[in-house]
């Protein structure tokens, strides 16, 4: 991931965030593009490039519509599949198996001493990104537009851990998501910090398909709480792994995207990018293969 890709990143969030501000005018391509100070070709190329899509498409995936439409889809296939497949204490998203272990109380307690806890930045389609790691796993992944300050948040988490700035097999395995093509990645392993229901609604955020979406009651109804819908909503509000334990794909019922604890600009690009991947036949059978850049044809 270079810095033009970093740059591509902020001039798409930087499209979208306009569109939501000025929906109401319906601006053009030509509008968009001086936003972002790029003629409309340039511009154009750079959103296809990014998204496999036209702006035009893209943005079709982040309307009241379309939300409502993939939160319907997603009811006959949803949870009922993923369940009926015997999905417990793992989950799979694309073709990784992602195996989740909590933390036990001797490793967390007096602030997490015991614990080290190796830590690195990386660029990514979605801006930079913060990965930790214990002896056992992922412990942390988070968005960051401050490094420094990130990673203060890191150790608020952990105190008394011991910290080194060194990029393990557990990171790679995850940064490969972000920076290489793959079809066959090796098994990521989780090892976090949280209740016993905390760890049952992140195990269960693993099982939503890529190009879906799903609600917090929806979340509540598969965990046997119906009514626990506003606890699952603080539970994925401390999700501790961003992307790979896909929060962004939790939806209001009315089919608002509504907030993220890394953005809602960002929430928007991620389940827009998932959703072109899918349409295009790029996500398939929960398989990523991350496309080469290659125009499209079509402007918007």
């Amino acid at each position: 991931m270079n810095i033009q890709e970093e740059t591509n990143f902020g001039r798409v969030a930087s499209a979208i965030h306009y569109i939501n501000t000025n929906f109401r005018t319906q601006p053009s391509l030509d509008e968009i593009a001086e936003q972002v100070n790029l003629s409309p070709f340039h511009f154009q190329r750079l959103f296809t490039d990014w998204a496999g899509v036209s702006p035009k498409k893209f943005l079709q995936y982040l309307t009241l519509a379309h939300a409502k439409k993939m939160l319907k889809d997603s009811q006959a296939t949803l949870f009922e599949t993923a369940f009926e497949t015997g999905l417990s204490g793992t989950g799979r998203l694309h073709d990784l198996f992602i195996t989740m272990e909590g933390m036990t109380p001797g490793e967390y307690k007096n602030g997490g001493e015991q614990l080290r806890i190796n830590y690195s930045f990386s660029d990514t389609f979605f801006g930079r990104v913060l990965v930790a790691s214990t002896l056992k796993g992922v412990c942390f992944i988070a968005f960051t537009e401050d490094e420094e300050a990130e990673l203060a948040v890191l150790k608020v988490k952990f105190p008394q851990a011991h910290y080194q700035q060194q990029t393990d097999a557990f990171q790679r395995d995850v940064l490969r998501i972000f920076l290489e093509n793959w079809s066959q990645p090796n098994q990521v392993k989780l090892h976090l910090k949280g209740t016993d229901f905390q760890l049952k609604v992140w195990e269960t955020l693993l099982k939503i398909p890529v190009g879906r979406l799903s609600t917090y009651g929806s979340i509540a109804k598969s965990i046997g709480l119906p009514s626990a819908s506003r606890a699952v909503g603080t539970a994925i509000g401390a999700n501790p792994v961003a992307f790979l334990i896909p929060c962004h794909r939790v939806i209001q019922a009315t089919g608002v995207f509504g907030q993220y604890r890394w953005g809602s600009i960002r929430k928007q690009a991620i389940i827009g990018w998932e959703a072109a991947q899918a349409e295009n036949g790029i996500l398939k059978d929960n398989q990523l293969i991350l496309p080469d850049n290659q125009l499209k044809d079509g402007f918007i």
